[in-house]
């Protein structure tokens, strides 16, 4: 039997103060990522912010970064806001018009991403769920609603008001969510082990769309 990968929960919090799902005007104010036995909050100017994790995620065993929306969220807006300070991350994304969108698609962008970070393969777990759970038991799949319907906890906040958040209360409600994407994709791995990423190059690399 083939050894379970690491998981790594990923998940990104922007800036409200505007319009927090614009990669063009937000920014990204905390990246958390979880593993197994601890997790890791990254904040500081957007710049040196996205810098730390991209080296972070350089240092680690590879293995499977996990989100939830991801593919539509988190890793195109990472892509986006590095792109503005000229960054080149180890991150890859590349736009997939198979992947089906439930929502309308970030700012600037056509749809969804399948990605690759350094040696890291990726999963969103979002799909995973929207794909059997959410139409068997007909609940909505937002990673609150999961996590409670599966018997976890979750922080929960006004996810419009990121910016009057505290430091402590972000940086809590960040890690809660990174950790919900592994726990969840570790729970059914199984399945979510045919759903990871699975990328090549000669598909097109995302590249924001300038305002």
């Amino acid at each position: 039997m083939r050894q379970r990968p690491m998981i790594y929960g990923l998940d990104i919090e922007t800036d409200t103060t505007e319009n927090g799902l614009d990669p063009r005007v937000a920014a990204v104010v905390t990246v958390a990522l979880a593993a197994s036995g601890y997790e890791e909050i990254f904040t500081g100017p957007e710049e040196q912010l996205l810098f730390d994790v991209d080296q972070r995620l350089q240092e680690l065993e590879p293995g499977v970064i996990a989100t939830w929306n991801g593919a539509a969220f988190d890793l195109p807006f990472i892509a986006d806001r590095a792109a503005i300070y000229g960054l080149h991350l180890g991150l890859r994304t590349y736009h997939d018009p198979t992947l089906a969108m439930h929502q309308t698609p970030l700012p600037g962008h056509e749809g969804a991403y399948r990605a690759s970070w350094f040696g890291h393969r990726h999963i969103d777990a979002y799909r995973l769920y929207r794909s059997d759970v959410g139409p068997a038991l007909r609940i909505s799949c937002s990673l609150k609603s999961i996590a409670r319907f599966v018997g976890l906890s979750p922080i929960e906040v006004d996810r419009s008001r990121i910016h009057d958040l505290s430091n402590e209360a972000l940086h809590a409600y960040a890690a809660s969510d990174a950790r919900l994407a592994r726990v969840l994709t570790e729970r059914r791995w199984g399945t979510a082990s045919r759903c990871i990423d699975r990328v090549s190059e000669p598909q097109t690399q995302a590249h924001p769309i300038p305002a």
